[in-house]
């Protein structure tokens, strides 16, 4: 995206610090649960609510969904990384500082792929991504003098993953988050929503002008809490730079925030920088230390991801590479197109999932999960047209039935006697019927307007209530007009 200027045009500098809690069944450094909606200051133990002598422990399986993780963004596994101490006062942390990763982190360098709408495709790099405790949350609109402090999601397993300023307008971020969005589902290990505050995002912007590779100083929006706004903090803070750089200013580094309603950023606070948080070694834990081994082992579990899951749905299944795209984006979509698939049309199903049963879901405003149509039924209604059972407008009101009941399409093309006439001879009898009723669109036709053949076909179908086959239609009508 290029801004353009009152004297030149500006390009855009972002990168993005993502929060994504890890799933996982207790906290990171302790055994308190982590189940989402639970009253206020229900699930806390001793260690998350920080009491003097409480020792924190690490949680292996947070370890395990880190690397799998890691694994999944094409990233150096660090075999070292060591836990510290971030050192701030806030009342949401009990005591004082975050164990956090600071000069060793576990995951290194990696990449994402990421599909723009322009058809291409671009990779953004990883710079790092490290393990976290997660803090409270502060709750300012009980009371309008108090602040109330709610610690369940104290200590909860954060993964943060850093990205090099790669994206050079507010649609890359958006495709970036998307993609990662996906993929952490694909593997487990984040369930990536981020109206629940489990997927959150720390945008960082400047601008330079175009043609330029300088860096110039960034400002940071925190926790942005959806893809769109995301976007929209992008577009906003850049805007901004640019009039601040055209009217003689300087930006200065600051953390801002982003409001949804005004479209604006404000300021809340001067940039730390990391000498501001004293990081040092976390004392009550050792480093860590991973082996091959323990590496090779999770890689083992990794599941097919989506873009080897998009090229396999191209190349062995003949989808296009948008259809492809589109329905692996989400898993349980791709999971269910897959069984729907299983012995059938694969482009017909795509196209029956993402036209009338995409939007049945949209109308309902229902999961894929709580879709009435099944898998199994999907692909035995396109079965049906396949074997001329039924046609494909007779397919369309099947669908409709089987969206409300939840039947098999066998069932409901049998109770309501919908099966395809294919009996030549009974077709002709309503091909001849049509033919002697209408004499004068028939001498128009044979004057030359041969657009009538629609017409004429649409007539015999409307006659046969929608049971004849349209093959079988076609081919009669043009032996006797012709």
């Amino acid at each position: 995206m290029i801004i353009e200027g009152k004297e030149k045009k500006w390009e855009i500098v972002c990168g993005l610090e993502i929060h994504c809690q890890i799933i996982s069944e207790s906290k990171i450094f302790s055994g308190a649960s982590t189940r989402f909606g639970a009253d206020a200051n229900e699930n806390v133990s001793f260690v998350d609510a920080g009491m003097p002598g409480m020792l924190p422990t690490l949680n292996r399986y947070c370890v395990h969904q880190a690397v799998k993780t890691g694994l999944g963004l094409r990233a150096k596994i660090n075999k070292f990384s060591e836990f510290s101490r971030k050192n701030y006062f806030y009342a949401d942390m009990p005591t004082g500082y975050q164990i956090t990763q600071f000069q060793y982190p576990i995951v290194g360098e990696g990449v994402v792929t990421v599909d723009l709408e322009d058809g291409s495709s671009k990779d953004i790099r990883i710079e790092r991504m490290h393990i976290e405790q997660d803090a409270g949350k502060s709750i300012h609109d009980i009371d309008s003098r108090k602040t109330f402090i709610d610690l369940n999601r104290a200590g909860v397993g954060l993964m943060e993953i850093v990205t090099k300023p790669d994206f050079r307008s507010p649609e890359e971020a958006g495709a970036f988050l998307k993609k990662l969005r996906s993929i952490l589902r694909y593997l487990g290990t984040c369930d990536g929503n981020m109206d629940e505050g489990s997927m959150r995002c720390d945008v960082n912007v400047s601008v330079r002008p175009a043609g330029s590779d300088e860096l110039r100083t960034r400002c940071e929006m925190k926790n942005v809490n959806s893809v769109k706004f995301v976007m929209q903090a992008i577009e906003n803070e850049a805007r901004r730079h640019v009039e601040v750089y055209e009217n003689g200013g300087t930006v200065e580094q600051e953390t801002r925030q982003f409001d949804p309603i005004s479209g604006q950023t404000k300021v809340m606070r001067k940039k730390e920088f990391a000498h501001d948080y004293r990081y040092f070694p976390e004392p009550d834990l050792p480093p860590l230390v991973l082996t091959d081994e323990y590496i090779k082992q999770v890689a083992d579990e990794l599941p097919e991801l989506p873009d080897a899951k998009k090229a396999r749905f191209v190349e062995k299944l003949g989808l296009t590479k948008y259809d492809a795209m589109v329905i692996c984006e989400n898993k349980e979509v791709a999971d269910f197109f897959e069984k729907a698939a299983a012995g059938h049309d694969a482009k017909k199903v795509a196209n029956w999932l993402m036209g009338d049963f995409f939007a049945m879901l949209k109308r309902k405003n229902l999961t894929i999960d709580e879709s009435p149509v099944s898998a199994e039924n999907l692909g035995a209604l396109v079965e049906l047209i396949e074997k001329n059972v039924i046609s494909g407008k007779i397919a369309k009101d099947v669908f409709e039935i089987m969206s409300e009941t939840g039947d098999a399409p066998e069932k409901i093309v049998e109770e309501k006697g919908l099966k395809q006439v294919t009996d030549t001879g009974a077709i002709e009898a309503v091909v001849d019927k049509v033919i002697a009723e209408n004499p004068d669109k028939v001498s128009a036709y044979k004057g030359g307007k041969t657009g009538l053949m629609g017409w004429f076909v649409g007539q015999v179908i409307k006659e046969s209530k929608g049971k004849a086959n349209p093959q079988i239609v076609n081919r009669l009508l043009a032996e006797k007009l012709n």
